[in-house]
């Protein structure tokens, strides 16, 4: 079976290609601002913690009952130009309830930096948020975030080694990890993608550090370039020598695919605790 994209925009799109996909973002503004409530009135958030001067330099950190047993950092997405931390704290109840600490990072967009620069305030949150927590830390990525916490783990990471040897797995929830399909897109415009940013930012075009593991999830309902996308890092990475997985979750699509970290039973939360 022959199969050529025609349309790169289209096959990006998202919200084109899910059912009154107009529910979200605002679909999680609620049930995140009063998840933060929560965890303030509990006394275990501690909110805008500065990790570099940039205003959006900045991220949350949630507490477990008890000390925590170690740091998961969750890294949103929104192809690199929207959203930021707000919309995401809910999203931390389940790897709280395995006694993890969460850390949520925003970070400043596009235009007004590039993919590279990005990376580098996800290594700083990293590295700020691991000098608050003691113990294994696990990375979450969602799209873009896919993609940037995949770059932590691979050998240009912008992470010291000694922070490297903390991380405990990857997870990579229905991530973009070859940027050269998408100079072809319409969004590209503010990207400003260009061939030696896909090829220095792609982790499908980069080596993994020794010793990492890697889950990369995404929904079955997901557009086929975003499958492709989820598979293509974990095969490549398998045949360099890393422990992967690679998931396609029933019935999920590209934005309800996060609904799993909610609960601390759901198979894609137990599959950050599993590596």
């Amino acid at each position: 079976m022959q199969y050529r994209v025609v349309d790169w925009t289209w096959a990006y799109d998202n919200a084109g290609n899910i059912p009154r996909s107009e529910a979200w973002p605002s679909a999680w503004v609620e049930p995140a601002r009063a998840a933060r409530d929560a965890f303030v009135a509990g006394d275990r958030a501690r909110l805008e913690l500065a990790y570099g001067s940039d205003p959006r330099q900045r991220f949350d950190l949630f507490y477990p009952k008890g000390s925590p047993a170690g740091l998961v950092v969750f890294v949103h997405g929104g192809f690199w130009m929207a959203l930021d931390k707000s919309f995401w704290s809910h999203l931390a109840k389940g790897p709280l309830a395995h006694g993890y600490a969460v850390a949520i990072p925003s970070y400043p967009l596009a235009p007004e930096v590039r993919i590279a620069d990005i990376t580098k305030s996800i290594g700083q949150a990293v590295v700020a948020a691991a000098s608050m927590v003691p113990g294994p830390i696990r990375l979450i990525g969602h799209s873009a975030g896919g993609q940037l916490v995949t770059r932590m783990i691979s050998q240009t990471t912008p992470l010291p080694g000694e922070l490297h040897d903390r991380i405990a797995g990857t997870l990579s929830i229905s991530g973009l990890h070859d940027l050269r399909p998408l100079m072809n897109i319409a969004r590209n415009a503010t990207l400003k993608i260009d061939a030696g940013e896909a090829k220095s930012e792609s982790p499908a075009l980069l080596e993994p550090l020794p010793g990492s593991r890697l889950i990369c999830w995404a929904g079955a309902r997901e557009t086929s370039e975003f499958l492709r996308q989820n598979a293509l890092l974990g095969n490549i990475w398998r045949g360099l020598g890393i422990e992967t997985d690679v998931v396609e979750e029933p019935d999920r699509h590209h934005f309800n695919i996060l609904d799993g970290l909610v609960d601390p039973d759901h198979a894609l939360t137990r599959a950050l605790f599993s590596m």
